[in-house]
């Protein structure tokens, strides 16, 4: 059984949720967002409660009970409050200024990197060496984290690079230390 799946999702009062068949719409003061969800599933709103129930047990059904629950559930909260990555700058010289709605990043490159919003995000430089994305779409924040991410992965040998605030680096030990063991 999804335990997932089962659990009911309570609508907060500041957001309207619309449900028109598969398509789930949830709009609040974060912004609005729109989802067509597998038709197995079924999908009702009473008293400002969304529960999820699938039609019946094969094994692909009930992973997709939960996924459609998890789903609807992070459109809820993105349109309520909406979601946050913090990525961090590590390095000298390494910096991020506010270009528009945009960012210009330097680390290291030869040329300044620009980054462009993704649909509904928000990118902020707060100070030189952070950068805050937020949106009401978990994925669209999450990947938009990533790519600016993959920009310049943290080195493990120096930890310099562009990381999640929250992340930790394993470093490595470099070859002198290496050489020093044998």
């Amino acid at each position: 059984m999804s335990r997932i799946g089962k659990a009911p999702i309570t609508v907060p009062g500041d957001v309207d949720v619309r449900i028109d068949g598969t398509t789930v719409t949830v709009k609040g003061k974060v912004g609005e967002l729109s989802r067509t969800l597998p038709p197995s599933m079924k999908i009702t709103l009473s008293d400002g409660v969304v529960t999820v129930e699938r039609s019946n047990e094969e094994p692909e059904q009930r992973a997709l009970h939960g996924l459609t629950r998890s789903l609807i559930n992070n459109m809820i909260l993105g349109c309520a409050e909406g979601f946050t990555k913090r990525l961090e700058l590590i390095g000298t010289g390494y910096r991020v200024q506010q270009k528009g709605k945009g960012l210009e990043v330097n680390v290291g490159y030869s040329h300044p990197i620009s980054v462009e919003p993704y649909r509904t995000n928000t990118l902020i430089a707060d100070g030189q060496n952070f950068i805050n994305i937020t949106g009401p779409s978990k994925e669209d924040v999450g990947e938009q984290a990533a790519q600016i991410r993959k920009v310049r992965k943290p080195n493990p040998y120096t930890g310099k690079g562009i990381r999640y605030s929250d992340e930790v680096i394993r470093r490595k030990a470099g070859k002198t230390a290496a050489a020093g063991v044998a």
